[in-house]
């Protein structure tokens, strides 16, 4: 059974967290001047910080991998400036409760060492909350201490430059690095040593790509000493022999396969427990009646299908993309398009050839994918996380552990910033896209691939092998959260011009043949649009397929988010980011 060590925080020290401290310490409660004392204060003070992390739900949403239920007015650009910080990050209270700690730690009575895991377990979520910031807003207020009503400069002062928060980012997390416990030292679901590594190469990949693509000046770390420090923080990672490639087990997590269809990949993701996993970096820990959560309920549901341009992403089973493969059958029906492609794809889309519930040790399958909006409005519903077993169906009742760090992501890090600074050679792409590939029993990438002939608009041209490397990373990393901070730091915003990233399936004689009635066509039907001479499933019935409000500009405003109207009113020393 699993164990929960840490999920639960003490309740005193949550009050610490908004507390207004005096010079008077009652003797029957628990005050500032009383509570930081020893290294178990600071774990409970460090446990409520936790919740920060990734939970459990369906990412991805808005980007062009998915089309929703309704349409994502940021993508069509009708998105207002919000009034408050409500629903938005532009919110100080992480930072605050890690400040409020990192000025008052050091009274603690203990050794270096038990008191500065901890310590870096606080500059570990304040570099994490500040890379949120920056990635959504650029320019933001860096803050080193709590402040109090009295610190009306600091209050009130201007945004600091990116790159001076990139520095204080980098700090911290190369703090956590050198103190935080080796994995096997660390309580199952802590922060440890390489959690804080992965964490560290994300920020650099991220920022070494932006400046790239975005011609942002150098700065303390140019794009290339950015990249190169992001190969080699996912190589040390990579050469600790800690982590590897799995395959799913199918034991333990209800699936029963098809014979020929074998689901390696997305067994991964209902296994009940990931503490072990080798792939498994950081787990988010579930206990039965403790700690649940609800996604296996809601993935494949609540609307949400994959685009027609994410479908289209998958290559055939001998590697090449489906303009000049012959192994590609058409999109005719589901399973003309499923057939002889990557195994990953009917993985993840509900099919004939997985089954959607184990009912005692009987496979069940859907006759076909729910086009309605409590389905799947594309016609493609994502299963990625979706459990066999009906009791992980329940309302909230979900069980198995959630990824917060997957060894695949250092490996797909590793292979991008080697494409990127011209390094990534043969015994590259082995070590790292051709393991996620072996998994699935896929050709391997070499460095001189096919170009596709129907290559997705990045707004510029790249090469062919760092095509593919993102084309990998596109489709292994779906719906973990990955997307939408691809398209900013790639500028990539032409991506969503193509018509595909907002429709479905192709709706053919024989696809209506296999549902109800009136399911297509009429008043009542779901909706098609006539693109590139097929019939496609049109979700927005309102938007063109050449709608104005899909179109990137060079600088579009939607890179950065905009600053939240009060907060401007209340500091005029803010300023907001350019186009809102």
């Amino acid at each position: 059974m699993k164990r929960l060590y840490f999920l639960l925080a003490a309740g005193t020290c949550l009050g610490l967290f908004s507390c207004n401290i005096t010079d008077i310490a009652p003797k029957d409660s628990l005050t500032d001047e009383s509570y930081w004392t020893k290294p178990e204060d600071l774990k409970l003070y460090a446990n409520k910080l936790y919740e920060n992390l990734p939970a459990p739900e369906h990412l991805d949403n808005t980007s062009d991998n998915f089309v929703t239920t309704n349409y994502s007015s940021l993508l069509f650009n009708e998105s207002n400036v919000p009034t408050n910080n409500s629903g938005s990050y532009w919110g100080w209270t992480v930072i605050r409760a890690c400040n409020f700690f990192l000025t008052r730690y050091q009274s603690v009575q203990g050794t270096e060492e038990e008191i500065n895991q901890y310590v870096a377990e606080v500059r570990f979520f304040r570099a994490y909350d500040y890379f949120g910031k920056i990635k959504r807003y650029g320019d933001i207020p860096f803050f080193d201490r709590d402040l109090q009503t009295s610190d009306v400069d600091l209050l009130y002062k201007a945004r600091d430059p990116r790159d001076l928060v990139l520095g204080k980012i980098i700090e911290d997390l190369e703090f956590a690095v050198q103190w935080l416990p080796e994995p096997n030292r660390a309580e199952a679901g802590r922060l440890h040593k390489y959690a804080a590594l992965t964490q560290l190469a994300r920020v650099y990949l991220h920022e070494g790509t932006r400046k790239k693509y975005h011609g942002v000046p150098s700065g303390s770390l140019s794009s290339e000493q950015l990249l190169r420090k992001a190969a080699q923080t996912a190589e040390t990672i990579m050469n600790s022999g800690l982590y590897d490639i799995v395959r799913g087990d199918d034991t333990g997590c209800g699936q029963v396969p098809f014979e020929g269809y074998p689901l390696y990949y997305c067994n991964l993701f209902v296994q009940e427990s990931l503490i072990g996993n080798p792939e498994c970096i950081l787990p988010r820990i579930y206990v039965v009646d403790v700690v649940m959560h609800g996604l296996s309920r809601s993935a494949g549901g609540s609307g949400t299908g994959f685009s027609k341009d994410f479908v289209e992403s998958f290559l055939c089973k001998d590697g090449k993309p489906v303009g000049s493969s012959p192994l590609y059958r058409g999109d005719e029906t589901l399973e003309t398009e499923l057939t002889d492609r990557d195994p990953r794809m009917y993985q993840l889309i509900d099919n004939l050839h997985r089954p959607a519930i184990v009912m005692n040790g009987e496979r069940q399958v859907n006759p076909y994918t729910n086009v309605a909006p409590s389905g799947a409005v594309t016609g493609y519903p994502c299963m990625k996380f979706s459990s066999p077993l009906q009791a992980q169906h329940e309302a909230n009742k979900t069980t198995y552990d959630w990824f917060i760090y997957r060894y695949a992501e250092v490996l797909l890090i590793y292979a991008e910033a080697k494409a990127e600074l011209g390094e990534c050679t043969q015994d590259v792409l082995d070590k790292t896209v051709n393991r996620l590939r072996d998994r699935v029993e896929m050709p391997h990438l070499t460095v001189s691939p096919e170009v596709d002939p129907n290559p997705v608009n990045y707004g510029y041209e790249i090469s062919p092998l760092l095509y593919e490397i993102r084309r990998e990373r596109r489709i292994e990393l779906i719906a973990e959260g990955f997307r939408w901070d691809d398209i900013i730091r790639w500028k990539a915003g032409k991506l969503l011009e193509n018509p595909k990233t907002f429709l479905g399936m192709r709706v053919t004689s024989q696809i209506a043949a296999i549902y109800p009635e009136g399911t297509f066509y009429g008043e009542t039907g779901v909706q098609t649009a006539t693109y590139e001479n097929k019939e496609l499933i049109k979700p927005y019935t309102g938007k063109s397929l050449d709608e104005a409000g899909r179109k990137w500009t060079d600088n579009d405003k939607r890179y950065l988010e905009p600053i939240p109207l009060e907060e401007l009113t209340l500091n005029s020393n803010l300023t907001q980011n350019p186009g809102w």
